[in-house]
């Protein structure tokens, strides 16, 4: 149901815009943090909301803070454990779930865990869309709208490449891909294909600012050297990433010197020499943006943000391992289309930084990345939204 209880969203108003007063968009903006890609594109989409000159009452919420201790420790738990401890029973739990047959007391969850938080939220605001970020709010506001008795626009965007069957919410109204192909995998789960935007994943306006930056410029402002390569180490935002130090070591065996960024992995802060790299530990910081523009290359995991944010920057990426499902389709994904390369194995990281960083084969990759990057997905999806709302 949308505000007005159709599919297709409100009626428009006989009135021309200019002649009608500014409304407020009460707006429930839902993640979850199973790493932090989820709020990034949020926040991203909240930006561009207001960029449009929306008036704007949002609240955001994290699904993991609407379940109790128990809950919480269980879900949130369970997926450190396996991405740290045994990354093979998470691949094994992606592919078990990828089905239309999936067990229903699984799927029956989704709507109930959580639900007096949204209702809380829900009552609160009352707001004429909730949007996720994460598949599975989706069905716990479709539980809560019916609950409630109330209506509201309950839509979803979906942050990878790759529709896996929980992104395939069927009590979304609308529901914002990132690719062409991903618009086509959900009309394979009988998705309504009016139901489904392609607007690419919504990133901080940061990076589309960045486009064409001075990149030695930008490095001598954070005291890096404009002559040797850059290689900023994807390790997610929850800073879990196991290959690390392994990743280091084959940085460190490259045969030449290069400069190796380090973010929310960081043990320790501070520069120090890993074979021939000088490697660079910030820990967590803000400067993001401004330290992917100044990279020639990303290494490790492929998230969903990560690999919107490179390629609009049209920086390519050496991707090893990554989470295994979704992380393993984006890198498929970028492979296919020729803006990166995947060392599946550890003796692979090395000729493939190495072939990475060729000229020419740079010039290759970072071309292809920037031919698949939307800069302006943020606006893309916000501008969805509010088309569905009758507000455009």
């Amino acid at each position: 149901m949308t505000a007005t209880g159709t599919r297709e969203g409100p009626t428009p108003r006989a009135e021309s815009p200019a002649q009608l007063p500014a409304t407020e968009l009460r707006a429930l903006i839902l993640s979850a943090s199973f790493g932090s890609g989820h709020h990034q594109a949020n926040d991203a989409l909240d930006r561009a909301l207001r960029a449009r000159g929306v008036p704007l009452r949002a609240r955001h919420a994290d699904l993991l803070r609407y379940l109790n201790p128990l809950e919480r420790g269980v879900t949130a738990g369970t997926y450190a454990a396996w991405l740290r401890y045994a990354p093979g029973m998470y691949r094994a739990f992606y592919d078990w779930t990828d089905r239309e047959s999936e067990p229903r007391f699984l799927t029956g969850a989704f709507g109930v865990l959580g639900l007096r938080g949204m209702c809380r939220d829900v009552s609160a605001l009352r707001p004429e869309v909730v949007v996720s970020s994460y598949p599975t709010p989706v069905a716990l506001a479709h539980t809560a709208r019916a609950r409630l008795g109330l209506d509201f626009l309950n839509a979803l965007v979906v942050t990878d490449y790759r529709v896996h069957h929980h992104w395939a919410r069927p009590e979304a109204e609308l529901l914002m891909v990132a690719t062409e192909e991903a618009r086509a995998q959900m009309g394979r789960w009988r998705i309504p294909e009016q139901d489904v935007v392609v607007t690419g994943i919504p990133i901080n306006p940061a990076y589309r600012a960045l486009i064409g930056a001075d990149r030695a410029a930008l490095r001598e402002k954070r005291g890096l050297r404009p002559d040797q390569p850059l290689i900023l180490v994807s390790g997610g935002g929850t800073g879990s990433y196991r290959a690390l130090s392994r990743v280091l070591g084959e940085l460190g065996a490259l045969g030449r010197q290069v400069q190796v960024l380090v973010l929310a992995g960081a043990r320790a802060r501070g520069v120090t020499r890993v074979g021939g790299a000088t490697v660079h530990a910030l820990g967590f910081t803000t400067d993001f943006p401004e330290l992917l523009a100044a990279s020639d290359l990303v290494v490790g995991k492929a998230g969903g943000l990560t690999v919107a944010e490179a390629t609009t920057l049209g920086v390519p990426l050496v991707v090893h391992e990554p989470i295994p499902g979704q992380e393993e389709h984006n890198a498929d994904y970028l492979v296919r289309h020729g803006a990166a390369r995947w060392a599946r194995g550890l003796a692979d990281v090395r000729p493939a930084v190495l072939r990475a960083l060729d000229p020419a084969e740079h010039a290759c990759l970072s071309a292809r990345a920037t031919a698949l990057s939307v800069p302006d997905a943020a606006d893309r999806v916000a501008g969805a939204l509010l088309r569905r709302l009758g507000r455009a």
